[in-house]
């Protein structure tokens, strides 16, 4: 059958289900006064990492997430994200549902991000979140959240604390380090900050770095890294209505190995800056007015000079910069039974780079050739936005809508890049529109349903990328300045049973996607480097599909025991060449014994991992089976005092030999992945001062 038919119908039927169907949100729409709060109410993850040891589940960072160097990583802990991994250690590039790069909107306090300065993403967005900083991270499924951004297959808001205030002026702080055998990884953060009735002032730093670690039967992976991130936050209340917040932020990165890259990192350097102000009106249906503007700037330089290569033919150096300034302003207007957001925001994102080869041996000995990268590639984005919640027949509505103006130019073309296209702009108009909402069956039942389509324009790979190896596959990759924006309908549907202690849900998604944007090898193109089999230029597939499910079960049991159970699956399939489609993660299945003794000081936690086989592969890409594998961690946290705190354990406690198989292989060493750590011991300290007064 003709999947638009097959569209059709589901859409048919999900319209029909609306008026009595829908998923339950982690709040409740109306307040004490039947007031509506502000929430959301999408297809929604928050992700606990590691409970501390004063609650039984927490929506927090505590200080083992703090001390994390990578915020891809951390995502990692759900269990339907995978991670892109060309380095051992550093850069994990997260995958959801298949969604991979632009498809997924990452997004800090609702606003900023980063572009990947590196061609092959060593530094993608996540990377720049420092978690020492954040508060939170939020999942939200699907092409529906649109307040944020383009939300093609999700996004994934990184939230810092809110600013706290008090009467009488207080210093607060912590401090945290923490030690992994496996690798000698060596992990340590801190803040320190004053507060009183008017002003909350903190100041950031951590600091990370490891060496090569072994796999479970001995091998030795490069995966050295250095990682600090500094900075501050910064917020004043200028009168009862009016709040202004400033964040600073300074990545820092230094010899990081990049084992199935052709380079290393050798520097890479970022700030993230971002301005708001928020002003709060009490009376009337408006409420609130929040405005930002931000700045993000990326320098990376990357190199092989490092590398073992025998015969070693050229020196290669990249020196890139990226930036993103930006902004965005919303309103918030509260009604009876109803709340509207509405606003506008722009985004100016720009790269530029060069590749500086300078050769060693052959016919070109002693010679040096420089390639533009990224051609000056830049992307402005303008866009409207509203999202509509109410409250009606029994059922919570969502209705959001996004509508984004894509300009795209090249500042710098490289003149063989100019010569194979007679336009090298682009002006694109993306429309964005998601309907939903949830109902409460029964006592215990809530069901959900969501309808999404958007638009998607090509990113700066995408569209400027010059003849560079970025892909899956060792093809060099050539963007396409006029490939068509890609289109996504999705639908998803949620199904909740919760009682006082047992929470049941799945998560069914199934997703169409029109001029999905992909690559295709052209055999009339000649790779800028011998070693390359070829070409590939990015183009449209007519069609393809990706459908799957997230579920989950979580059980309080006796003496302070509970287990929590989940899986998640994708199958995506590329309808135009009839083959599956590249850089899906298998079915992953987790479980974890938690305890809570001693009034919640004393917290250990066995877990198990089973992932399956991958056979669904995608030929054209050059993929190969992954084999399945199982881990076993524990661990244990103690809180020693109010203030202080000890944890340990073991990741992968039986030294299991394995790779996920998003892993990308060893650079010069045949059918070999990046296998994962094998066991690994880690003992982690935390001082919590947060309030140091009294």
């Amino acid at each position: 059958m003709n999947p638009l038919i097959r569209l059709s119908r589901w859409g048919s039927l999900s319209l029909a289900l609306l008026g009595f169907l829908f998923s339950s949100t982690h709040q409740n729409i109306l307040g004490q006064e039947g007031a509506p709060d502000t929430l959301e109410i999408h297809p929604l993850t928050i992700i606990a990492l590691r409970p501390n040891a004063r609650e039984a589940e927490s929506l927090h960072l505590d200080h083992l997430g703090y001390m994390a160097h990578d915020g891809g990583a951390l995502l990692n802990q759900i269990t339907a994200i995978n991670s892109i991994r060309k380095s051992g250690a550093y850069g994990f590039d997260p995958v959801f549902r298949g969604f991979k790069n632009d498809q997924l909107n990452v997004v800090l306090d609702g606003v900023q991000s980063a572009s990947a300065a590196c061609p092959n993403r060593m530094d993608p967005p996540t990377s720049q979140m420092a978690p020492n900083m954040i508060k939170k991270i939020e999942l939200l499924k699907g092409p529906h959240a649109l307040r944020y951004g383009n939300s093609f297959g999700g996004t994934i808001h990184f939230l810092t604390d809110s600013p706290h205030f008090s009467e009488k002026g207080e210093a607060y702080g912590r401090l945290s380090g923490g030690y992994e055998s496996n690798g000698q990884v060596l992990r340590n953060e801190g803040m320190a900050g004053y507060r009183n009735a008017w002003i909350d002032l903190g100041l950031f730093g951590a600091w990370s770095q490891g060496q090569d670690y072994q796999t479970g039967e001995g091998q030795i992976i490069p995966a050295s890294f250095q990682r600090g991130s500094f900075g501050l936050q910064a917020a004043v209340e200028l009168n009862e209505n009016q709040l202004v917040k400033l964040s600073a932020t300074r990545n820092l990165a230094r010899d990081a190995d990049f084992a199935a890259l052709p380079m290393d990192l050798r520097e890479d350097d970022t700030w993230l800056v971002n301005l708001n102000h928020k002003v709060y009106f009490p009376q009337g249906s408006l409420k609130s007015w929040n405005s930002s503007l931000y700045g993000s700037f990326v320098n990376h330089l990357m190199d092989n000079l490092d590398k073992d290569l025998n015969p070693r033919m050229a020196d290669a150096i990249t020196q890139a910069q990226t930036s993103n300034i930006g902004g965005r302003t919303e309103g918030t207007w509260k009604y009876a039974r109803a709340s509207l957001f509405g606003g506008a925001d722009f985004r100016i994102e720009g790269a530029e780079g060069e590749r500086k080869r300078e050769f060693l041996m052959g016919p070109n000995a002693g010679n040096i050739l420089r390639d533009n990268v990224w051609q000056g590639g830049q992307i402005q984005r303008v866009a409207v936005f509203s999202e509509y919640q109410l409250l009606a027949l029994g059922i919570r509505w969502v209705f959001s809508g996004r509508l984004e103006l894509n300009s795209a130019r090249v500042m710098d073309p490289d003149p063989d890049f100019a010569g194979l296209y007679p336009e090298l702009s682009s002006l694109q108009l993306n429309p964005g529109i998601s309907v939903g909402g949830s109902r409460k069956l029964q006592d215990h039942i809530t069901l959900g349903i969501w309808l999404g389509r958007v638009r998607r324009s090509g990113s700066l790979t995408e569209r400027f990328i010059n003849y560079f190896p970025v892909g899956q596959d060792p093809y060099e990759m050539l963007g396409n300045p006029q490939v068509k924006p890609e289109i996504n309908n999705e639908i998803d549907l949620k199904v909740q049973w919760e009682s006082d202690n047992t929470l049941l849900h799945a998560d069914l998604f199934a997703a169409y996607m029109q001029d999905y944007i992909s690559s295709v090898i052209d055999p009339g193109l000649n790779p800028r480097m011998p070693t390359s089999p070829g070409v590939r230029r990015y183009d449209n597939l007519s069609q393809a599909m990706k459908a799957g499910f997230e579920a989950g079960w979580k059980q309080k049991l006796w003496t302070g025991l509970k287990f929590q159970f989940s899986m998640a699956y994708t199958y995506g399939q590329d309808l135009e060449r009839e083959e599956a489609l590249p850089e899906i993660a298998p079915l992953d299945l987790r479980f974890q014994l938690m305890g809570s003794w001693l009034q919640q000081r004393l917290n250990p936690y066995l877990s198990f991992r089973h992932v399956i086989e991958q056979n669904r592969i995608s030929m054209e890409f050059g993929e190969t089976v992954t084999p399945a594998f199982s881990l076993v961690d524990l661990g244990l946290s103690f809180q020693i005092t109010r203030n202080i705190g000890l944890s340990g354990g073991i990741q992968n406690l039986l030294n299991t030999l394995y790779y996920e198989h998003l892993s990308r292989s060893v650079r010069g060493v045949a059918s070999m992945p990046i296998y994962a750590p094998g066991r690994s011991f880690f003992l982690a300290f935390s001082l919590d001062f947060m309030s140091l007064k009294g």
